[in-house]
């Protein structure tokens, strides 16, 4: 049977996802392959991710998040930008809102020009001084710290011409990370400011933002450039994103993120479960 699927395509500073709304009634449909089919930029509709919106009994909605390989995410904090946004557009939340994701509930606030600020959790696993070996070249040394999904953040020199695709794949399977990997995050800058460009776990490729990669980065930063708060953050889209936080190295709080988060288009999608694709209308 195929089922005709009302969509949302949005992008937090360049991170890109498609948005089911099943508040008011369920998906007919698995969630992991739909993601792969949705998420596909040649065959679907192209994403870094699916994010579905359900109810929720302690906040005004439930938000799941997807990689676009099907696996389910961690916290996703552009994603999770841009679910705050929709649902305030589409009158399931107010400007000032309250949603589930991964049993942990978020705050955000939705402004005006579009832009939403995120309220974080307090990040965990910090391992500083971390040295990797990657094939023959030397030892690649890192910062491992959880933002709501695992990162390892590396200070690297020159970010136009470095690997991040060959790089970040080998680091992201390490076994220091085993078993479900890490995100990486490759950084340089000073100021106020750090540059990033990030290889995510799931999509496997380099994306064009990360928010709780930008959050990793900042906080990291932080601690090794003594930056004060807000940090902001360039992303590989040319935006920024700003990451506000107080407290010192190992020990962050009251942690924002900060930044764009469009509302790009709305479709419809037919949806085969049995062979796992889209259909023509």
């Amino acid at each position: 049977m195929t089922h005709r699927l009302q969509f949302t395509k949005a992008s937090g500073a360049g991170n890109d996802f498609v948005l089911l709304d099943a508040t008011r009634a369920p998906l007919p449909v698995a969630h992991a392959p739909l993601a792969r089919a949705v998420c596909d930029r040649h065959f679907g509709v192209g994403a870094d991710g699916l994010l579905v919106l359900e109810p929720s009994a302690r906040a005004d909605f439930l938000m799941r998040y997807y990689n676009a390989d099907g696996s389910y995410g961690g916290m996703c904090g552009n994603g999770g930008r841009c679910a705050a946004r929709f649902a305030f557009l589409e009158g399931i939340a107010g400007r000032h809102q309250r949603f589930e994701a991964l049993d942990y509930v978020y705050e955000a606030d939705v402004a005006e020009s579009g832009s939403v600020r995120l309220h974080m959790k307090d990040p965990s696993g910090l391992r500083t001084g971390l040295r990797l070996s990657v094939g023959r070249a030397r030892p690649v040394e890192g910062t491992f710290i959880d933002t709501g999904a695992p990162h390892l953040v590396v200070f690297a020199e020159d970010l136009d011409h470095l690997d991040v695709k060959h790089l970040g794949r080998a680091l992201r399977r390490d076994p220091a990370f085993a078993p479900e990997g890490t995100n990486v995050n490759f950084v340089s800058g000073g100021g106020s400011t750090v540059r990033i460009r990030t290889y995510e776990r799931g999509v496997e490729a380099e994306t064009l933002a990360c928010g709780t990669g930008s959050v990793a980065s900042a906080l990291v930063a932080s601690g090794r450039e003594t930056l004060e708060s807000p940090v902001r953050v360039a992303v590989r889209s040319g935006e920024e994103l700003l990451v506000h936080f107080e407290g010192t190295s190992g020990s962050w709080h009251h942690i924002a993120l900060e930044g764009s988060a469009h509302i790009l288009f709305k479709g419809t999608i037919l949806y085969d479960p049995a062979s796992t694709t889209l259909r023509e209308s």
